[in-house]
């Protein structure tokens, strides 16, 4: 199963984008994140539902202090890409 993730914030020069790259390897999450030219930061992830719920909810509550995300957006799709790692695009 994919996340296609879009978050809203305080998420750009905080270190969102570390920190969510550090949670999925903690996890075992596979895909990618990039910030976005509006301020806001991407994602697509792939695992289970539970895994992938349960991922979500850690970046929503457990980041640093610096970060606030406002609004999350997530869309879910049954299509699997294989990914193999986590990375962050730039």
């Amino acid at each position: 199963m994919i996340a296609h993730v879009i978050v809203s914030g305080r998420v750009q020069g905080v270190g969102f984008r570390y920190s969510v790259y550090q949670k999925a390897l903690e996890q075992g999450i596979h895909g990618w994140v990039r910030n976005l030219d509006d301020g806001r930061v991407e994602l697509e992830i792939e695992g289970t539902k539970e895994e992938l719920d349960q991922f979500l909810e850690t970046i929503k509550t457990g980041l640093h202090r610096f970060i606030k995300i406002t609004h999350m957006q997530v869309d879910y799709s049954d299509q699997e890409k294989g990914y193999r790692k986590f990375s962050i695009k730039y």
